[in-house]
């Protein structure tokens, strides 16, 4: 079976090579994992497949067994990449997701939208350099958050990027809280900051590329969502990673409660979509 291995321990399978594997393993020694809504699950899934939506995953990661092989999937290939990707990191021993997703299962032309390109960490990072990925990273999401905001016109959407956007500003300024206990007195504090606002974002992310590279999906609610989820789902697993490899309390601690936050940003897409789901099929 051919799979094209990415980054870290995720693997890619396309329908074919996941079709090969199913047959040729039993049910009980693979998770076929499907991370849609439920509203999406009930139109339609694979035999046998689990049900967690993205919004969920991180905090039912004891349903899974990290010794079985996984293969995630959703609408086209991008929610179940992100959950891939946040599964290896959490030690889930071999995981794949499904390129194109059920799209792609049924037989059309698909492939999952663009992901941030997130710096990754080694762990072994200074408090002030976990500050500055994050502080960077909050600044790459708001930016990400106003510019869907201006095109959508989806009033329960622009009601929530409205939300996001004061989150990211606000986890901006506790980012810099942390920063204000290295007994920096405010003048310190200021330039600090000034320094971080000064700087692009790490890993290269340009907003507008990114949004340009996934035009085809930002023309639908269902599309924006499904690449907010991605983007929101990529910075919960950079928090976590980050606070799990931090070595000063303080910013552990901060790193932990924003991660929450962000699962709470997840779980509020989770709804918008599903209330879009809901209403498309009325």
């Amino acid at each position: 079976m051919a799979t094209n291995q990415q980054s870290g321990k995720v693997g890619r399978m396309f329908p074919d090579d996941a079709e090969t594997f199913i047959s040729e393993n039993t049910a009980n020694t693979f998770t076929l994992l499907d991370v849609r809504q439920p509203l999406e699950y009930e139109s339609g899934h694979l035999p046998g497949a689990t049900l967690i939506p993205l919004p969920e995953l991180a905090d039912t990661l004891e349903n899974l067994d990290p010794e079985k092989p996984l293969i995630a999937y959703c609408a086209v290939g991008g929610r179940s990449r992100m959950a891939a990707q946040l599964l290896a990191n959490q030690d889930f021993r071999e995981v794949y997701y499904l390129e194109g997703g059920m799209e792609a299962w049924e037989g059309f032309a698909a492939e999952g939208p663009e992901e941030f390109h997130l710096q990754f960490i080694s762990g072994e990072e200074t408090p002030q350099e976990i500050i500055v990925l994050s502080y960077n990273m909050e600044k790459g999401l708001r930016t990400f958050h106003e510019m869907v905001r201006a095109r959508t016109t989806n009033p329960e959407l622009v009601q929530l990027l409205g939300h996001l956007i004061s989150a990211e500003e606000s986890h901006m300024n506790r980012l810099l809280q942390v920063a204000s206990r290295w007994q920096m007195d405010q003048d310190e504090v200021d330039t600090f900051r000034a320094g971080l606002e000064a700087t692009t974002m790490e890993g290269g992310i340009d907003a507008a590329e990114f949004m340009a590279k996934n035009e085809s999906f930002l023309q639908t609610v269902t599309g924006v969502i499904d690449v907010a989820m991605m983007v929101e789902t990529q910075a919960l697993d950079l928090y976590l990673k980050m606070a799990a490899a931090s070595k000063d309390a303080a910013t552990k601690e901060v790193l932990f409660q924003i991660a929450e936050e962000e699962k709470g940003h997840l779980r509020a897409l989770g709804r918008v979509l599903e209330t879009h789901l809901s209403g498309s099929a009325s």
